[in-house]
């Protein structure tokens, strides 16, 4: 099956504008985000998807793949697809382009549950929640899961409601709770279909396109990892990171 990492990147960005090649340590993000997905085991082939000249002009220069794609597209989902549908592959990897650090292992066993079988069509990862404060920051997804670990839920909200310790001051830490991290797994066939399903209801209540799959019916493997992935938003994330 060949396999194909995309990385969706755009320079204009509300909060941090040019974010791809913003220097961490020397090296614009978008390499380092590049060269991580490269160390994946399962990974054929892996591309940046962009819409602006500077980005593809940086990885040109640091020996890269690139594709230019259109300035209309909404999303990185949109850009996904106009990439996949250029590109020979049965699988294809969303990786984000604001994660310069992500482990390569987590790319690897998000994929793998499309490898072992085939009526799957989408899968991603999550992690278990350590700090409350993850639970009430809105931008931290939480997805709920069934007992074989697809998904039937994600929110921007605190999920599942905790009823038993509704009057305590602190988080219990006795409750599981689960963060998204948003490296999805399409297998192609069913990624072009999804770039032609309406925005759903709850979709855009929450702001969160996967929620699109669920409404149309379709399940979500969620792969559960211990590694967590930090993504670049703001200028101090740069400093942290």
């Amino acid at each position: 099956m060949n396999v194909v990492g995309i990385i969706p990147a755009r320079y204009s960005s509300t909060r941090l504008p040019g974010k791809p090649l913003l220097l961490i340590h020397g090296k614009p993000m978008i390499q380092r985000v590049y060269e991580q997905t490269l160390k994946s085991k399962l990974i054929n082939k892996v591309i940046v998807a962009t819409d602006d000249k500077r980005i593809f002009d940086c990885v040109k220069n640091f020996g890269g793949e690139v594709m230019m794609t259109s300035k209309k597209h909404q999303s990185g989902t949109d850009r996904l697809c106009e990439a996949a549908k250029k590109i020979n592959c049965g699988i294809a990897v969303n990786i984000q382009g604001d994660e310069p650090f992500i482990d390569p292992k987590n790319i690897d066993i998000a994929i793998e549950p499309l490898l072992k079988d085939k009526k799957l069509n989408v899968s991603t990862l999550a992690i278990r929640i350590k700090y409350e404060s993850d639970l009430t920051d809105k931008n931290k997804v939480k997805v709920v899961l069934d007992k074989s670990n697809f998904a039937l839920y994600f929110s921007r909200s605190r999920i599942p409601f905790e009823m038993d310790n509704t009057h305590a001051k602190v988080w219990s830490g006795r409750n599981i709770y689960y963060k998204h991290i948003g490296l999805y797994v399409y297998r192609k066939d069913f990624l072009m279909n999804f770039s032609k399903m309406k925005k759903s209801y709850l979709e855009r209540m929450e702001k969160l396109e996967q929620l699109r799959i669920l409404e149309n019916g379709e399940k979500i493997k969620v792969v559960i990892t211990k590694k967590d992935s930090v993504s670049i938003d703001t200028a101090e994330d740069i400093e942290r990171v």
